[in-house]
Order: C-alpha cells, then sequence, then structure tokens
C-alpha cells in the first residue's frame, strides 16, 4: 500500500542524515583491513572494515572496535608489527586528548596508556617506530605552555616514557627514521617560523637543520626514503605556496622537488620508495599526482579533480593500495581504496557511504567559484551556491522568477579555507533546497592563496577582511536577483566573530538574522581565556592584551552593541567545554544583546566543546540554525 506523500520541501534531517568519517589507516599486517573513525552509532567510534575483496560479490562487512558514549576518538594508528592499535580520544570535546591501546583489533578491548584529564596529547603524522617498540606523541604534561615530544616504550614497563625535547616551545612529531632511531619533527617558533628538528631516541639528542629561513617560512615533515638518507618536506620556503622539497641528511641539503603555483598539501610514499603522491589545492578542490621514482613519470588522478577535497591520503603497507578521504559538495566524507596502478575505478571504489537521506542529486547544488574585488582591489574568491531546481518556487540558475533571499556564510580559522565541502552537515544544501543564496567567501587571511594573503590578517581581525566581507555583500546587491531585504549571516569559530561584527559594524546592510556558534565577542578576553600552548601566538596573531587594549577593543563585536538593528534576530550556539573560544565569550555577548533588546536565542551544549562531536547535538544545534535562517530569509 502506497501512501500519497506531499510535494514540500525536504526537512534538514533528511540533509543531515549522513555518517561522518574523520580518520582512518591500513591495517599494516593485512591492509585488506582498514581502521576508520565515524558516528555510524551517534558518537565518534572506532571500527575495521575490509578495505578489498577477492570477490566483488561480497559485502564489505564493519565491525565497531569500541563503544564509547562521553569520549570522541580523534585519529588512529595501526601498529607495523601485531593487530594492535593506538587511538587518541577527549571527553565532551576537552581537547585533552588521552591514549589508548588495543592489543589486537580483532578480539581484544582498548585500555587507557594515558590518564589525566587535565593533560593534552597530541598525535604526530606517525605514531609507532617501524619496529613496534615505541610511540611518539606531543604532551603539555610538564608544563601547560609547552607541547613536547614524548617517547613511549611500549615493550618496558621500567622505562616507560621519556621527553626527548626538554626545553620550552611547541613541538610536533612526523615520521621515524626506517631504522627506528630518529625522528623528523617541526618546531612552531612563531605562526609563520617553523624549524625541523631531528631527534635521535637512542642518544635523546636533537640536531636543528640548519635552513636559510630568512622570509620565516613554514615546513611539514615527511616520510623518509626506504635508505634512510633523506626525508620530504612540504614548504613555502621563499615561496608563495607550499612546495614539495627533499632534504638529504648526508649531504645536508634541501632541494625542490616540485613547486607549482599552488599549495601542496598531503604528500605519502609507498614503503618500497617506489610511488611519490601528492595533493594539490587548485581553487579549493584537490588534484591527486603519482610519481613513479624510478622513471620520474608523473600522472594526474584527473577523474578526482575538481570533484571535491582529499582530506586524508595514505599508501597500504604493502605499497599496492591508495586511501582516501573525499569530501564534495554533494557528497560527505567517504572513504576511497584503489589500486595504485589502476586508479582510473576509483569512481567505484568507495568503501563507505555516508549519505542516508536518499536524496537524488538533482535536488543537490554545485557551487559556482566567483571572483570580486574588494575595496583595495584584492580578488578576492567565493563560492555561490545559487538554488537549482527550487519546484515551489520554480527559481532556476538562469531564470528568476522572483528574487533570493542570501545568506553570507563566513569560514573558521581565520587561516583556513572555504572549500567544496559538504559542509555542517549539508546546511548548504537546505539553504539552496529552500531557495536562498549562499555565498561563502575566502577572504583576506583565508589559505591556498599564497602566504602573503594569508598574512594579511595577522594583527587586523576585524580590519580588513570585514570589508571583504562588506564588498561580498555589495556583490550581491549588485545582482538584480538578490532581495536586499532578506539578507542574513552565518558562522561558526572565527566565522562567528565576523558574523557578531557583521551585525554590529556593519548595520546599514539591515541582516534580517544571524548565527554565530562558538564565536568569540571580546578580543581581550578571548586573547587570554585561549590553551596555554597558544598564549605564545596570540600578540602576533590578534594584538597583545597588556599593551594594545584600545585596539583590542576597537575591533571586538561587544564594543559596538548599540549599534546593532533592532529588528535583527540572532542565534548563538557555544559548547560548554570549548578550549579555544570559552564560554564567556558567548555569555557576554548574549547578554549585552539582551538588555539592548535584541532578540537572542541561545543554545548552550553541556557536553561539547568547540564544534559538535556526538551526531545528536550537531543535528540539533544545525537544524536550530538551518530553519532559523529559512524561517525569515526564504
Amino acid at each position: 500500500m502506497k501512501f500519497k506523500i506531499s510535494n514540500h520541501n525536504y526537512p534538514f534531517e533528511r540533509f543531515a542524515s549522513i555518517r561522518r568519517y574523520s580518520n582512518f589507516d591500513f591495517f599494516h599486517k593485512d591492509p585488506s583491513w582498514i581502521l576508520y573513525i565515524a558516528d555510524i552509532n551517534g558518537q565518534f567510534n572506532l571500527w575495521r572494515q575490509r578495505s578489498y575483496l577477492s570477490s566483488e560479490d561480497e559485502p564489505y562487512a564493519s565491525y565497531q572496535l569500541t563503544n564509547f558514549i562521553d569520549y570522541s576518538i580523534r585519529n588512529v594508528f595501526s601498529s607495523p608489527v601485531d593487530n594492535g592499535a593506538i587511538f587518541f580520544a577527549d571527553h565532551y570535546g576537552t581537547e585533552n586528548f588521552q591514549i589508548y591501546s588495543i592489543d589486537d583489533i580483532f578480539n581484544s578491548w582498548p585500555q587507557s596508556v594515558t590518564n589525566n584529564s587535565n593533560v593534552r596529547n597530541e598525535w604526530g603524522s606517525e605514531c609507532f617506530s617501524p619496529n613496534g617498540k615505541y610511540i611518539v606523541y606531543g604532551s603539555n604534561e610538564s608544563n601547560l605552555s609547552d607541547m613536547l615530544i614524548y617517547v613511549r616504550n611500549m615493550e618496558s614497563t621500567s622505562e616507560d616514557k621519556f621527553c626527548i625535547t626538554e626545553r620550552e616551545g611547541w613541538y610536533t612529531p612526523g615520521y621515524w627514521s626506517p631504522d627506528n632511531r630518529r625522528l623528523n619533527c617541526i618546531q612552531l617558533v612563531t605562526l609563520t617560523d617553523y624549524t625541523i628538528w631531528i631527534l635521535d631516541v637512542e642518544s635523546r639528542k636533537m640536531e636543528k637543520i640548519g635552513l636559510d629561513n630568512v622570509d620565516k617560512s613554514r615546513f611539514i615533515t615527511g616520510p623518509w626514503l626506504p635508505d634512510g638518507k633523506g626525508f620530504y618536506i612540504i614548504s613555502d620556503l621563499k615561496r608563495e605556496f607550499a612546495g614539495l622539497a627533499f632534504y638529504d641528511i648526508d649531504k645536508s641539503k634541501f632541494e625542490w622537488i616540485h613547486t607549482p603555483q599552488r599549495d601542496i598539501e598531503l604528500v605519502d610514499l609507498s614503503p618500497d620508495g617506489k610511488n611519490l603522491l601528492w595533493t594539490e589545492n587548485l581553487d579549493g578542490y584537490s588534484n591527486l599526482f603519482i610519481k613513479n621514482i624510478q622513471n620520474g613519470e608523473v600522472r594526474e588522478v584527473t577523474n578526482l579533480s575538481r570533484k571535491g577535497v582529499i582530506e586524508d591520503l595514505k599508501l597500504s603497507n604493502d605499497g599496492k593500495k591508495i586511501g582516501l578521504m573525499i569530501d564534495t559538495p554533494t557528497s560527505p566524507t567517504n572513504i576511497y581504496v584503489m589500486d595504485i596502478d589502476n586508479y582510473e575505478k576509483a569512481k567505484s571504489n568507495a568503501i563507505t557511504h555516508s549519505m542516508l537521506g536518499n536524496i537524488s542529486a538533482d535536488v543537490l547544488t554545485e557551487p559556482k567559484l566567483i571572483k570580486y574585488k574588494s575595496f583595495d582591489e584584492l580578488e578576492i574568491s567565493a563560492f555561490l551556491y545559487i538554488p537549482q531546481n527550487n519546484k515551489e518556487n520554480k527559481r532556476t540558475n538562469n531564470t528568476h522568477s522572483s528574487k533570493f533571499g542570501a545568506i553570507l556564510s563566513i569560514h573558521g580559522g581565520p587561516t583556513s579555507q572555504e572549500r567544496p565541502y559538504y559542509d555542517y552537515s549539508g546546511l548548504y544544501q537546505y539553504l539552496s533546497h529552500n531557495g536562498l543564496v549562499v555565498i561563502a567567501p575566502n577572504f583576506r587571511g583565508s589559505t591556498g592563496y599564497g602566504k602573503s594573503f594569508e598574512k594579511k590578517i595577522y594583527h587586523d581581525w576585524g580590519g580588513n577582511e570585514l570589508k571583504d566581507l562588506e564588498y561580498a555583500i555589495k556583490w550581491l546587491l549588485a545582482q538584480d536577483w538578490i532581495d536586499p531585504n532578506r539578507i542574513g549571516v552565518f558562522g561558526a569559530s572565527f566565522g562567528g566573530f565576523a558574523t557578531l561584527n557583521c551585525i554590529t559594524r556593519l548595520p546599514q546592510y539591515n541582516w534580517k538574522v544571524a548565527v554565530d556558534i562558538v564565536g568569540p565577542s571580546n578580543l581581550i578576553t578571548f586573547a587570554k581565556s585561549v590553551p596555554e600552548h597558544w598564549k605564545r601566538f596570540m600578540a602576533e596573531l590578534v594584538g597583545n592584551t597588556e599593551t594594545e587594549v584600545d585596539f583590542l577593543k576597537e575591533r571586538s563585536p561587544i564594543t559596538y552593541i548599540s549599534n546593532v538593528n533592532s529588528n535583527v534576530k540572532l542565534l548563538v550556539i557555544q559548547g560548554a567545554n570549548d578550549p579555544r573560544v570559552a564560554k564567556e565569550e558567548s555569555d557576554q555577548i548574549v547578554e549585552k544583546l539582551k538588555e539592548n533588546g535584541i532578540s537572542v536565542e541561545y543554545m548552550v551544549f553541556e557536553d561539547e566543546g568547540h564544534g559538535f562531536t556526538k551526531y545528536s547535538n550537531s543535528l540539533k544545534g544545525l537544524k536550530a540554525s538551518a530553519e532559523f535562517l529559512v524561517k525569515d530569509l526564504s
């Protein structure tokens, strides 16, 4: 028996009916298995699944390995020698990650390696040494202001762990050398000044790599050659964009391998050293390249180009399989596994299925990449989502029978990038489905456009980037298919800060609705309350809270409360345990707005931090945001 279904728009729950995959690793002993982190049961837990099969008809069976309720698993590493694994998890979004081990992913249960809820333990590029004897991680256990590198002997109880960077600073572990003796790592001296170190696990000595870093460049350490004579590096040394280089230890020589006019983001090397893989960021989309080291041939995996964003890249231990995590505007993150010599089949080799809402492709919107000039003629890129097939309103991209309401969406970071994701659990798709335009600009300070462009926001929060956002609205209002009386703004983290700045400092645009998720409202209190190991960078990034009080007040949204139009409606969402943007930031702006008679809805999630880890909370918070925007703008 069939019931007639109404022709109304889909509810937000349908777009948000997704599985979130956040990290994966091939099982080293048997690459036909893969470990990944997913919220299939509503919380980020660890799973194992077949990554490829001998028979195409056999299902990709998956098995849940953990059953955390209040902890979220954030990263996992497979042991290179046995059936074990190491993973990192935190409680209620605190980001004080603890380390857990599983002795056997087929038969055992996780146990704690660290257990201090006041300490933050961070992962690096690798965790296990090649012989499985050691694990490496960063930790602030000796001093909350420093992130130091620790090595733990997993085979010994007498020599449990030791710190190998016993000096002040923020260090991030990289890759182990094949002989299990050395590690490469980076030190963040400033936001743009990195140092590379080689750590000797046996002698416990640190060797600084001497590079002519006169322009204060960034480095990301990559994998070592199988013979241990050197390792790859991603860097923007004396360049605008991050290229790929190799450092020869014996010759103390840094040599460029590939220097495109766009950022290289991820790199991996097959264990036999025969194939080098990397990804490049082209206007926010990811391109994947494979280089045969023996003959120098470079192949581009063209069927993935301009499809979406490659969020993670790994090669299997036997060097035969490529694993990718790919997110696109019309499909949440999925994991793909393909043969390194038969990558053309990548499209059919998704081993996960993230979209559960049964939404046909013609309902979903592909964004357009546009460019506009800001106040100083600087070119700004933006993704534009225009309703394609809204049946109820009969609006199309080319012929507009009526004008659209529009939303300015502002990404976080601020040194991050708006990219073609299925973002905010399908929020953009839901808004487009309800006849709203979304413009999501990469204002100055965004990554992906060169380091000079990124540095423009340092010590300028609430400055020229706010003008870039204003010119995005001006671009919209110049289109004859935009209704100037139906304009809203949305953002999370820095985007929340910018959202508050829009309604307080750009009131002339008559914002109708605004959504701020975990956004700072007062730069003085914000800079004083960030995690201790961040504070060394606050003066460079935001401003000095002791000597620049007036400047920080002048850039803070809370200073301009009296400017907010009385007809604007605001939704503020905050995680009670947020370590990056303390709850006080939302408390104080909500209190001030209410004192001024502004309509504010305030949602606080007691079991979340900087964002949503629980699916139920994500659905509740983003559904409230989506419906809040649609109600007054559609």
